[in-house]
């Protein structure tokens, strides 16, 4: 049986589909049969990022209504024989007819052939949010360093945990990507330090992203930033390797508390381990 996971966010723009694309590749060129599926219903990206966008026929709307088989609407990337994407509707009108029976029916079935289905959420925490998550074996909160994107990542995981007291017949794994991570803006007290972000969210760090031009040139070539040989492609690289169960120490890019982050939380933010 295959693993769900989603990748979701509070505030958008903090880099869930770019996440979702590299990830998904990385764990492919692991030898793991992956599927990616957008349910950005209206605001359609993940098929634009991965270069598919010309290749679609049949969109995740068409699958959950009936109006198409999930094989027609899988979409296979030549470049990566174990990678394929069901792309999402660019109709908002859909949205709100869509139901979690529909959802978990085609999960289920892709869980029968795939090891792992990359959930892209939309931003937010309206329908579309609980939609992405409600049957997800292991959310993802993706998250920058900015204050305004921990806030919002900070309510996403409250809203998380409130769902399972509520409703405790899934159990499910919560972890935390901080993305867009730049070193040299944490050295000189401008960015949040990681233990203080750990802190402030509590959560289980899953991953850090380093700030990459090369991410943005191949978001712009349609293509994914794995292959490019840049640093990170390695931090993608590894979140996908611990997904898939490995032991990877998260490395300590800054070992020393900053000015920034002394002001704003004291001494008693925790060291990363």
């Amino acid at each position: 049986m295959g693993e769900v996971i989603t990748f979701t966010s509070g505030k958008g723009g903090v880099g869930k589909t770019t996440t979702t694309a590299n990830v998904g590749v990385g764990l492919s060129l692991l030898e793991k049969k992956v599927v990616l599926v957008d349910t950005d219903i209206g605001l359609r990206n993940l098929d634009v990022v991965m270069g598919l966008e010309n290749r679609i026929l049949y969109n995740l709307v068409d699958v959950l209504t009936g109006r198409c088989r999930v094989k027609q609407a899988l979409i296979r990337d030549r470049r990566y024989p174990n990678l394929w994407i069901i792309p999402s509707s660019c109709s908002v009108d859909a949205k709100n007819s869509l139901s979690e029976a529909q959802m978990k029916s085609l999960l289920d079935s892709l869980k029968q052939e795939f090891d792992y289905i990359l959930i892209d959420s939309p931003a937010g925490i309206d329908e579309g949010f609980h939609l992405a998550t409600f049957d997800a074996d292991h959310v993802v909160v993706v998250t920058t360093p900015q204050i305004a994107s921990i806030h919002d990542a900070d309510c996403v995981l409250q809203l998380l945990s409130r769902r399972a007291k509520q409703e405790p017949r899934k159990t499910q794994e919560v972890s935390l990507l901080v993305n867009c991570f730049r070193k040299s803006m944490v050295r000189e007290g401008n960015m949040l330090d990681l233990p203080d972000i750990c802190e402030l969210l509590d959560a289980k760090l899953l991953g850090v992203i380093l700030e990459d031009e090369e991410i943005i040139i191949s978001q712009n070539h349609g293509e994914p930033v794995m292959g490019r040989h840049s640093a990170s492609e390695m931090c993608y690289q590894n979140v996908a390797r611990r997904l898939a169960g490995e032991e990877l120490a998260i490395p300590d890019y800054i070992r020393r508390r900053t000015l920034f982050s002394r002001i704003l939380f004291g001494n008693s933010a925790r060291k990363l381990v």
